[in-house]
C-alpha cells in the first residue's frame, strides 16, 4: 500500500460497506431450514442488517420479513421480490400472533435482550415453527495470511471487541436456548475475495469502528499495509472460509 493515507481509506467506509462486504451464507443452509419448517408461508429474519440472509430465505418461502432496529441498515438492504423490510427491534416484532413458520437471527442474536426476544418469538411463531440462531466463526484467510491475521484479530484489535463477541466465537453455545434443539448439518461459508473485499470486510467489524473512534486507527493502517504486502497483487482473488455455527430448535 503506497501511503498511510491510502491505507486509512480502506477503513473509511459509509453505511453501504456492511451490505457490500459481508460474507454470503451458503444456499444449502436456507434450503435446510425451509425443509425443516412446518410450512413455507412466512419466514421472519430478525436483526436482518442488509438483508443477506433474508434474500436467501426468499428462494424458499412465499414471504420473508426482515427486521432491524437500524434505519441505515434497512435503507441499504437488498431489494428482492418476496422480501419486505421493517425497522423494528428484536424485542418488539411487528407481526401478529402465530404467523411465522421460521424465525431466524443471523449474526445478530448476541445483541438481543434474549428473554424478550424469545418471548416475542413464541408469540409470533406458529406451532412447530423453527427458531434458528445462526453465526459464523472467525475467518480463515489461508496459510499465507493466517499468522498475521490471527495476531491482528486476537492481540491488536481483540481489546476493542465488545463483550458479546465472545458469544459469536463460541458458536452461541454459552447462550440460553430454551427450545427443543435439532441436529443440523455442517455448513461452511466459502468466498473468493480480492484485497479490497477482504479489507472492506474488516472495516465492517464493530471492533474496527471502535478502534477508529478511540483514535488508534494506526493499528488498522499497519495491518492493511502488511496484508497488502502478503497479498502481492491486490486484484488476485483468494479463497476465504468461515465455519457456520447454529442453534436450531422447534417450538412446542
Amino acid at each position: 500500500m503506497p501511503a498511510d493515507s491510502g491505507a486509512r481509506n480502506w477503513f473509511d467506509r459509509g453505511g453501504q460497506a456492511y451490505a457490500r462486504f459481508r460474507p454470503q451464507y451458503p444456499t444449502e443452509l436456507a434450503r435446510f431450514l425451509a425443509q425443516s419448517s412446518p410450512s413455507r408461508e412466512l419466514a421472519l429474519d430478525v436483526g436482518c442488517g442488509s438483508g443477506q440472509f433474508s434474500t436467501l430465505l426468499a428462494d424458499h418461502f412465499d414471504e420473508v420479513i426482515g427486521c432491524d432496529p437500524s434505519a441505515e441498515q434497512i435503507a441499504n438492504a437488498r431489494a428482492r421480490h418476496g422480501v419486505r423490510y421493517l425497522c423494528s427491534p428484536a424485542e418488539k416484532l411487528p407481526l401478529p400472533d402465530r404467523r411465522a413458520s421460521l424465525v431466524t437471527a443471523a449474526q445478530a442474536a448476541h445483541w438481543f435482550d434474549l428473554p424478550a426476544f424469545y418471548a416475542e418469538t413464541r408469540r409470533v411463531a406458529r406451532e412447530g415453527a423453527l427458531i434458528a440462531l445462526v453465526s459464523y466463526g472467525v475467518l480463515r484467510p489461508g496459510p499465507d495470511l493466517q499468522s498475521r491475521f490471527d495476531h491482528f484479530y486476537q492481540e491488536e484489535i481483540g481489546p476493542y471487541w465488545p463483550a458479546e463477541r465472545k458469544l459469536v466465537d463460541s458458536g452461541y453455545r454459552d447462550m440460553s436456548f430454551p427450545f427443543t434443539e435439532i441436529e443440523v448439518p455442517v455448513f461452511e461459508i466459502r468466498m473468493s475475495w480480492t484485497l479490497d473485499d477482504f479489507l472492506g470486510y474488516v472495516s465492517t467489524w464493530s471492533a474496527a469502528q471502535r478502534l477508529r473512534e478511540a483514535g488508534d486507527d494506526d493499528v488498522l493502517v499497519a495491518f492493511a499495509r502488511d496484508i497488502s504486502t502478503l497479498w502481492s497483487a491486490p486484484s488476485t482473488a483468494r479463497p476465504m472460509t468461515w465455519p457456520v455455527n447454529m442453534r436450531v430448535g422447534r417450538l412446542d
